[in-house]
């Protein structure tokens, strides 16, 4: 009867961590390209809060939502509302990811594309996506 016990609790325990390491693992979304290379999954919508600076402080900062769809590791991020520069349904971000996260990342305006540095959070729930001349795009997963 003891070794059925000890039997029985040691597969309960096994089961509980084999389940909680699965959990950890899961906590940030990825795919596995074709190339077998992992890279982040962006698809969904994002709360953004646009941050303009240098010549385009007179423009402020206000928020936008974002809805990013990704293919293979290119995605584009279109506008899902009308904010006081840009229309609904216009193009906001677009770029591709590597294993090492942004490989290219550009800001889409009226003022044309600009190249754009970017970085992940940890988790991979944060984007910072900045020009480095006028405008700053914090995004923020919902």
């Amino acid at each position: 009867m003891t070794r059925r016990t000890f039997f029985v609790l040691m597969c309960f325990m096994s089961i509980i961590a084999f389940t909680s390491t699965a959990h950890a693992q899961s906590s940030k979304k990825t795919f596995t390209l074709p190339n077998g290379e992992v890279v982040l999954d962006l698809n969904g919508e994002w709360n953004v809060l646009m941050e303009n600076y240098g010549a385009n402080s007179w423009a402020g900062s206000y928020p936008q939502l974002v809805k990013v769809t990704q293919t293979g590791s290119s995605f584009v991020g279109i506008r899902m509302m009308d904010d006081p520069y840009n229309k609904k349904g216009a193009e906001q971000v677009r770029g591709e990811l590597d294993k090492n996260g942004f490989k290219k990342v550009q800001m889409v305006s009226v003022q044309g594309d600009i190249d754009a540095n970017g970085t992940i959070s940890e988790d991979g729930n944060k984007l910072v996506i900045d020009n480095g001349v006028r405008a700053r795009a914090t995004y923020t997963r919902k």
